[in-house]
């Protein structure tokens, strides 16, 4: 299938999962991010979930690696161009929903990408390659190649990745892993 198509589908597929459906998927998601082995990785880009499409919920995953000594890398969206720039997330960081529903930090200090160890990465759907669809604008493709050519990138979706993405272009990056509840 076509992106077009997929971000169709799964937004109504997750639409229609139930708070119940959310809070098992959540915590098996979460429950294989707490096995993963973070000892070589200290810089870790996360996204702030966008609660109206029904996203994973990464503050707990936040909470998780904060505890584990981690520093928390987050973005705020240039809609102009398409383009994210990168914050530290620390405890007196201010958080502000922004036009599309997006938290995004007001009072934080800058963040060089390429010092970015490893990327959680939002999707609605990936395939069996781990390459994504996304909601369509290209932050995360264009994101993802600017941070340095290691960074380590790890997929967060809420359904089991498909055979093939049909479309994919010059642009789309693999993921180097894709976590979805088991």
């Amino acid at each position: 299938m076509v992106k077009k198509e997929l971000r169709k589908i799964y937004k109504q597929k997750r639409r229609e999962l139930t708070p119940e459906q959310i809070t098992e998927f959540q915590r098996s998601i979460e429950a294989q991010i707490e096995r993963l082995d973070f000892s070589k990785i200290q810089n870790i880009h996360i996204f702030l979930s966008i609660e109206k499409q029904k996203e994973i919920n990464t503050y707990p995953i936040i909470d998780f690696l904060q505890a584990q000594g981690k520093n928390i890398i987050i973005s705020k969206s240039n809609f102009k161009d398409n383009t994210l720039t990168h914050f530290i997330l620390e405890k007196d960081t201010v958080l502000e929903v922004n036009n599309y529903g997006i938290p995004e930090p007001v009072n934080a200090t800058p963040f060089d990408v390429t010092e970015i160890d490893l990327v959680f990465v939002p999707l609605l759907i990936s395939d069996t390659n781990k390459y994504r669809v996304g909601y369509g604008k290209g932050f995360y493709d264009r994101f993802l190649s600017e941070c340095k050519s290691t960074v380590k990138t790890i997929g967060l979706n809420f359904f089991k990745p498909i055979d093939n993405i049909s479309d994919l272009n010059e642009y789309d990056i693999s993921l180097d892993n894709v976590i979805y509840p088991v």
